[in-house]
């Protein structure tokens, strides 16, 4: 029988963030790697490794000596580089295209600096990995993967060494760390014979992790010194300092039959993915404002000469540094949430300004003709499909003369809604554009005739009603009582719905050990329930609601031509260790309860456990009565935390524990602490039933307007060569996304990206006006491809991984 091997990882798990603030995990960093080369200095078979680009800019930028001595160690192959992303992220929280700039500008950053591009990808801490990952890393140029959480007594895996499989087929090697990625003691024999132990079949090699962490440290001499007494002693295996890629590349060679797991990696720390709401309303409204403007960048460089933007990197290095597993999962102190608002900010105002100069470059370029009392507003469309819905901006006040029209002279409802401004003069507009795919369309506010009046939907203070549904909220709790259906003569709720429910909570940051939260507690009652907008284009329901000294205000939103229910909410929340659920029973038996992932989706048991997902959850099934099919999509803005439980679907809206409080420890009685999630938020989400299932509904769209909005401005009159409505990119396939289009990181070729969302293998022809091409390819089952547009228009339209090079 072949000798059995521990494959010895030496390595320094440093949470830039966590009980300390960055600038403290910076000088830690380069004690750290100053500790592991003075190490590869004293002892020659000695191995280091390490991961995150960004602790490696940090040393070149502050101490570029020690950036020359890594270089040197990584060329000699003793200083390992695994994990190819910008740093260690949370795993479920960022959305698909943020992972995969994690990969484009860490392991840009690896190839430029040091010639070399990691094969690994590691996550030792992370809470749990979403299920699209093993195509995203693949695609990064990683062919294994290193994890440690969820462990074994959270999710049953097969072994300690198994193929992770992806919904498109991608598989990755993975290995999950036994016990521990750290350790704190100077002799590892326990932690060497416990690791031996898991020494399985058909494998004789397994990796050992030892260095001190979470700090920093790393391996000290007295590490070191126990594994040579160790490797002389007769009963523990062949003690080897190695590295994961050289374990990987042993166990490939052998070609060995392991076990494939085909789904999440999940669960640990299930309260990270509700805890600390404006971190993670940040990072969705950062993701979607830079997609937004690098599309129209584009655009706008090749249409109208723009320059495109050349911080846009820097941007989004700060949105994948928030999103470090300790910050973007809400589990840091106090002071870490101001740094991430401030870079935040940096990364929102970059994206804010370049939008700008890229859509203000484009309707400058509009021939818009003169015409006295004529307002032109020009609206644009982020998203690869034709989309209609609801437009609002501030405006002066308008008269009774003014109505509005689209370009055609074709006179489109307005209504005139409550301004931001209290001070006179102003107004807030609302009507409903159809702008066509990644493009604009120019409306009009002319003068001098009375607006056609339009029938509004019927509403009062309990209900709302348009041609398709009929929404009725019960007087006594401020819920909805009713959502029919008129056309299928069907009741979607079972129950009172979008019910705040407060649930006791007395667990830790990160709920260690907390499958669900279901200890009920009370509900919000309502203090206020009244129409506040009513007319041609919407109606309004206000209740407000209070429970303890929270206050808990949701505006049902209902509108003539759209069918689909938005509800605003804001949440003066002053509880202490509890936590928000908004409930929603749907009356559908056979159930199958759906959550979208990064650049996917998955389906879920609806056992009413804490699951984490992105922008919207479904649960589809049969009407009892008839056996049709109908269901429930809801998107929202700001949340990524749910559970389905039998037939109700759940939305956990916030928890208020105490800042970065881990068990065991336990409060003081007395103590003064600060609650997480104290004082106002607001966040949006909508409503989208539907016959048959989530795809023919189109919720993954619905989700994207949602959170990627239009962008409407007001103009003027100018000449100007492009149209009054175009559009720059077409899509033949309903289950094909455009998910990102930006500059190539190393020329002016454009990158186009998209995925298809329904798991249905397709061929999809994607035309780009703009830039006077078109392009067509077979796209597989939830697959993700990355097109290179050449600059040069005689240049071939060339398939790339998602490092932007070709395979």
């Amino acid at each position: 029988m072949e000798e059995k091997t521990l494959h010895m990882i030496g390595n320094a798990h440093l949470d830039p963030v966590w009980l300390w603030q960055w600038q403290e995990g910076f000088q830690e960093t380069k004690a750290t790697f100053r500790s592991a080369l003075d190490r590869l200095k004293e002892y020659d078979d000695f191995v280091f490794t390490s991961s995150s680009a960004v602790m490696y800019e940090w040393v070149e930028n502050n101490h570029p000596e020690m950036f020359e001595e890594i270089k040197e160690r990584i060329q000699e192959g003793r200083w390992q580089i695994c994990g190819g992303w910008w740093l260690q992220p949370d795993c479920n929280i960022p959305s698909g295209e943020s992972f995969v700039r994690q990969g484009l500008y860490g392991q840009h950053y690896f190839n430029e600096k040091f010639g070399v591009t990691a094969k690994t990808g590691y996550n030792v801490d992370s809470f749990g990995h979403a299920g699209m990952l093993p195509q995203i890393l693949k695609k990064s140029g990683m062919d294994h993967y290193v994890f440690m959480r969820p462990g074994p007594h959270e999710k049953g895996l097969p072994g300690r060494l198994f193929w992770w499989e992806s919904d498109d087929g991608s598989r990755v090697m993975t290995f999950q760390i036994p016990f521990e990625y750290t350790t704190w003691g100077k002799d590892l024999e326990k932690h060497v014979h416990r690791c031996a132990q898991e020494i399985k079949e058909p494998v004789n090699d397994l990796m050992s992790f030892y260095g001190v962490g979470n700090h920093g440290g790393g391996p000290t001499i007295e590490n070191i010194e126990s594994i040579k007494n160790l490797n002389a002693s007769d009963d523990t295996p062949n003690l080897v300092f190695s590295s994961p890629d050289q374990f990987f590349n042993k166990i490939k060679g052998e070609d060995p039959e392991l076990p494939v797991v085909h789904h999440d990696l999940q669960n640990h720390a299930k309260g990270c993915y509700s805890v600390h709401s404006p971190v993670k309303k940040w990072n969705r409204e950062a993701e979607n404002l830079l997609g937004a403007a690098e599309k129209f960048s584009v655009i706008a460089k090749n249409v109208a000469g723009q320059p495109y933007p050349s911080d846009y990197g820097k941007a989004w290095k700060d949105v994948l540094f928030n999103q470090f597993h300790d910050i973007l999962a809400g589990t840091s102190i106090e002071q870490a949430y101001e740094d991430a608002r401030n870079m935040h900010g940096e990364a929102m105002t970059i994206g804010d300004r370049g939008l700008n100069y890229a859509v203000q470059s484009l309707a400058w370029a509009i021939d818009i003709e003169q015409e006295e009392g004529m307002t032109p507003v020009v609206v644009f469309n982020p998203h690869s499909w034709d989309v209609k819905t609801s437009i609002e901006l501030e405006y002066t006040r308008l008269k009774e003369d003014q109505f509005l029209t689209d370009e055609k002279g074709n006179e489109i409802p307005v209504q005139v809604v409550q301004s931001q401004a209290t001070a006179k003069g102003r107004n807030r507009i609302s009507f409903i554009a159809d702008i066509p795919s990644m493009g604009y369309r120019v409306y009009k506010i002319r003068s001098n005739k009375e607006r056609v009046e339009t029938l509004a939907i019927k509403a009062d203070d309990y209900s709302l009603e348009n041609d398709r549904y009929r929404l009725e909220i019960n007087p006594k709790t401020g819920f909805i009582s009713s959502l029919y259906d008129k056309e299928e003569q069907f009741e979607l709720f079972a129950g009172e719905a979008a019910r705040p429910v407060v649930i006791k909570d007395e667990s830790d940051t990160w709920s260690h050990d907390v499958i669900r939260y279901a200890d009920v507690v009370g509900e919000f009652k309502p203090v206020s329930i009244k129409r506040v907008e009513h007319g041609p284009v919407k109606s309004v329901v206000r209740v407000i609601s209070e429970y303890g000294r929270s206050h808990f205000v949701q505006d049902f939103t209902m509108y003539k031509d759209l069918d689909h229910v938005d509800v605003k909410v804001s949440v003066d929340w002053r509880e202490k260790f509890r936590t928000l659920k908004l409930k929603f029973p749907v009356n559908v038996t056979h159930r199958r309860a759906t959550y979208e992932i990064p650049y996917g989706h998955a389906v879920r048991e609806t056992n009413g456990e804490e699951q984490p997902g992105q922008s919207w959850i479904d649960v589809s099934g049969t009407i009892k009565e008839t056996g049709g099919r109908y269901g429930l999509s809801i998107a929202n803005d700001a949340k990524y935390s749910y559970d389905v439980d039998g037939n109700e679907m759940n939305i956990t809206v916030l928890r208020s524990p105490i800042y970065a409080h881990h068990d065991p420890l336990v409060p003081e009685p007395d103590g003064y602490y600060s609650f997480i999630d104290h004082g106002i938020q607001h966040f949006q989400y909508t409503l989208l039933p539907h016959v048959d299932s989530w795809e023919q509904a189109g919720t993954v769209k619905h989700a994207y307007e949602l959170n990627q909005r239009p962008t409407a401005l007001l103009e003027t009159y100018h000449q100007g060569e492009l149209p009054q409505v175009n559009s720059f990119i077409k899509v033949d396939k309903e289950n094909v996304v455009v998910s990102a289009m930006k500059k190539a990181e190393d020329n002016g070729d454009t990158i186009v990206r998209f995925y298809e969302t329904n798991k249905q293998e397709t061929e999809v022809t994607i035309t780009l006006p703009a830039l006077d091409r078109k392009f067509t390819t077979s796209i597989g089952a939830c697959e993700i491809k990355t097109f290179r547009v050449p600059e040069d228009s005689s240049g071939p339209v060339v398939e790339t991984n998602m490092l932007e090079w070709e395979e």
